[in-house]
């Protein structure tokens, strides 16, 4: 009987195998399984709208058909045209064979079947040139027992392609590898009645039933291994980090000018009980824009000080990274002056490395890491670097976790003596269903609350050149009201080649946050061109260099202070330009995406976002969240030039709320999931052969297979007494998706 692994030249005629394997690369009896056809026909076949191109397959009968002799081609020999034409249904067709044998005695009026090729059009008239076809017997055309499967433009018949699975279901040997009792409680059919029903169904409702057991298989072997990874984690020996009371954190607690949000307690109890086990937290930390999960990590960072150990925390871009390390400062105040990591009462070190520090500056910081006087060290991609050194990490803190590639993640964890914990924060929604499916291995939480004192912000789309100048009066409004006002643009716009930082420090992977919302502005390394967001030609994108000479040519905004970011100036310049906005020194900032997260100024009340039809939801939403973190009510004018229908949309839906889950599932529900077992950061394509993130019913069967999967791996860590499903495992998902899910 043949197998999964079973070669096709075993089980079919040597020339259909051949032509499989020639024309779709499909070699085994697992392959040939998998190529499910993509659609099923109705009595109509493909018909109701043509369009010239188009590949259609359909069933018909002929109704006419007569041959000609065209001119004579001196010098060739004179041949027979055959013309008939074809109704399926409501529809009919021209068919055209430039060379009448074999087909005239065929294609006879009354004669019924299935036939394909591509549309075109001539004289008005649809019609297929020399399209293949099948003719059934008797009475009964092809399919009646069934729905007639369509596989994208074979070069082999779909009909053909289904004889030949027809033929290898016969012959295989298909064991069911989950085990019956899952099968019941799930009400699924078992594993070789999927296949057949899924490829040759007696009905539509039949062959929904087999792709549901297939999308559970799925699920099932991906949460498989993110159960295997949890149970990995949790047999790691790790240093429980219980603080003891009258610490930093307590200090810290009591000096904190503002309430905790009842979220914000939630979550740092669950973190805090993390910590205290003996293997390593491994935990994201999701919350929308500005919902405080700063405050959150750095209570965390604190609990492992009080207890002995040291925190990193990794952000993707100096600029953040200088963020991060002045708002620590800010937070912690004289608890940032320690001199001696040793423990409660004494306060800590905070200290930065990045790229741009200088010599001395990053000297004494990796003295200070390694020595353990630093408590808390914050950087870029710096961190990962072979000379940084840790007396005790004990804490892994990363800051928009899509910005890094899993190795890089991994990197920082293995500087620790021990398996440190890990909290991953995004301020990037993730629906639930990809965070299940990427995220299976850890533990998730979310804030979706606002701290208290946070102000509302307003959304317009800017489209036409009256509202055009009304935004930049606006921006004066507020800056002579004292406030402050972003100009951000979707590229630096000096010719150069993209090799800054404003996306990323340095190349990063896997993406599975970028993935879900597709490639957008920023997502690659630097100041890049945003272009492939955008939709339709529209006028060259604006760059920052270009706004921020307009603006200090612009009248209604003379007088006020201008400046001017981006990822290629020096890394002292970014610092002080951000330290001055900080300030108020600046009044107007223009600047790329590096402010896209973390940057806190709670007196910049306007943003301004150019060609905002050139990026995604998601980042617009990022870009949206600097505003309005004050007392002070917020406005974002999203400025556009004649955009496309989809970008129409996107500004629509960024316009019609602020609540970034929403705006997360409109973004995965327009772009799907990206690459979630590899490592494009693009929407078109997932890496998932059945299932599909945008579905409600597939979160369902997520959910189930993940509940399904962590009690199989709870009873039998290694599938050893599920050899069948260990087998399928091996054979479904290879080394390298697994490994970037266990790596997630």
């Amino acid at each position: 009987m043949a197998g999964w692994q079973t070669r096709l030249t075993s089980v079919l005629p040597r020339d259909i195998a051949s032509r499989l394997a020639r024309e779709r690369g499909l070699t085994t009896v697992g392959e040939l399984l998998r190529f499910l056809p993509r659609r099923f026909l109705d009595a109509t076949g493909d018909l109701g709208s043509l369009h010239e191109g188009d590949y259609v397959v359909f069933p018909g009968t002929v109704t006419q058909a007569s041959t000609r002799q065209p001119r004579p081609v001196p010098g060739r020999k004179p041949r027979t045209m055959l013309n008939a034409t074809v109704r399926s249904g409501e529809h009919t067709l021209a068919l055209t064979f430039f060379s009448a044998y074999p087909h005239v005695n065929v294609l006879v009026p009354g004669a019924r079947g299935l036939f394909a090729g591509e549309v075109s059009r001539y004289r008005g008239t649809w019609q297929l040139a020399h399209p293949v076809y099948e003719l059934g017997t008797g009475d009964a055309g092809p399919g009646e027992d069934g729905p007639d499967p369509v596989r994208e433009r074979p070069l082999l018949p779909s009909w053909k392609i289904s004889r030949a699975v027809e033929m290898v279901l016969d012959a295989a040997d298909l064991p069911d590898p989950v085990p019956p009792d899952i099968v019941a409680a799930r009400h699924l059919p078992d594993f070789a009645t999927a296949w057949r029903r899924a490829h040759l169904p007696r009905d539509l409702g039949e062959r929904a039933a087999a792709i549901r057991r297939l999308k559970y298989d799925e699920a099932l072997l991906i949460q498989l291994v993110l159960a295997q990874r949890r149970r990995e984690q949790d047999d790691a020996p790790a240093v429980p980090r219980t603080p003891p009371p009258g610490g930093l954190l307590a200090s810290f607690d009591a000096r904190l000018p503002f309430e905790l949000t009842a979220g914000q307690r939630e979550v740092g109890e669950q973190i805090a009980a993390d910590l205290g086990q003996s293997h390593p937290m491994n935990r994201l930390l999701q919350g929308d824009v500005g919902s405080g999960k700063t405050v959150v990590a750095l209570r965390a960072m604190l609990a492992v000080i009080d207890a002995g150990g040291q925190a990193a925390l990794l952000a993707p871009t100096e600029v953040l990274a200088q963020q991060h390390y002045r708002s620590l400062l800010e937070l912690l105040g004289p608890l940032a002056e320690g001199g001696m990591l040793t423990g409660a009462g004494q306060g800590t070190r905070v200290v930065l490395l990045s790229g741009g520090e200088s010599a001395g500056a990053r000297k004494k910081a990796l003295l200070a890491a390694a020595s353990g006087e630093a408590g808390i060290v914050v950087g870029t991609h710096a961190l990962l670097s072979g000379n940084v050194a840790f007396a005790d990490l004990g804490l892994v803190v990363v800051d928009e976790q899509h910005r890094f590639g899993v190795e890089q993640r991994d990197a920082l964890r293995s500087k620790a003596r021990h398996s440190p914990h890990m909290l991953v924060m995004t301020a990037t929604p993730i629906p639930r269903t990809v965070a299940m499916t990427v995220f299976g291995d850890m533990d998730t939480c979310v804030l979706r609350e606002l701290p208290a004192g946070r102000s509302p912000i307003q959304t317009a789309i800017v489209d036409n050149a009256r509202w055009y100048q009304r935004a930049w009066e606006r921006v004066a409004e507020e800056a002579a009201a004292g406030r402050q006002a972003y100009v951000v643009a979707p590229r630096i716009g000096d010719d150069e080649s993209a090799s800054g930082d404003d996306g990323f420090e340095e190349a990063a992977g896997w993406s599975p946050a970028a993935d879900a919302r597709g490639p957008q502005a920023g997502d690659l390394p630097g100041d890049g061109d945003a272009g492939a967001a955008g939709n339709g030609p529209g006028a060259p994108m604006r760059g920052v260099l270009e706004m921020h000479a307009t603006l200090q040519a612009n009248p209604v905004l003379a007088g006020l202070r201008i400046g001017l970011l981006h990822g290629r100036l020096p890394a002292e310049v970014k610092d002080a330009t951000m330290s001055d906005f900080a300030a108020g020194k600046i009044d107007v900032l223009v600047s790329t995406t590096v402010i896209e997260v973390g940057v806190d100024v709670p007196n910049a009340t306007v943003m301004v976002i150019m060609d905002a039809d050139r990026f995604g939801i998601s980042q617009l939403h990022q870009l949206r969240g600097r505003v309005g973190r004050g007392s002070h009510g917020g406005l974002c004018l999203l400025v556009t030039r004649d955009p496309g229908e989809a970008a129409r949309e996107r500004l629509e839906a960024v316009a019609a709320t602020t609540d970034g889950f929403a705006l997360a599932r409109h973004d995965l529900l327009s772009r799907r999931e990206g690459d979630i077992l590899g490592v494009r950061q693009s929407g078109r394509g997932s890496g998932l052969e059945m299932l599909r993130l945008t579905g409600r019913e597939d979160e369902r069967i997520l959910a189930q297979a993940r509940q399904d999967a962590t009690a199989l791996i709870a009873a039998d860590p290694r599938l050893d007494r599920h050899p069948d499903l260990a087998r399928m495992l091996a054979s479904r998902l290879d080394e390298r998706q697994a490994g970037y899910l266990q790596m997630g």
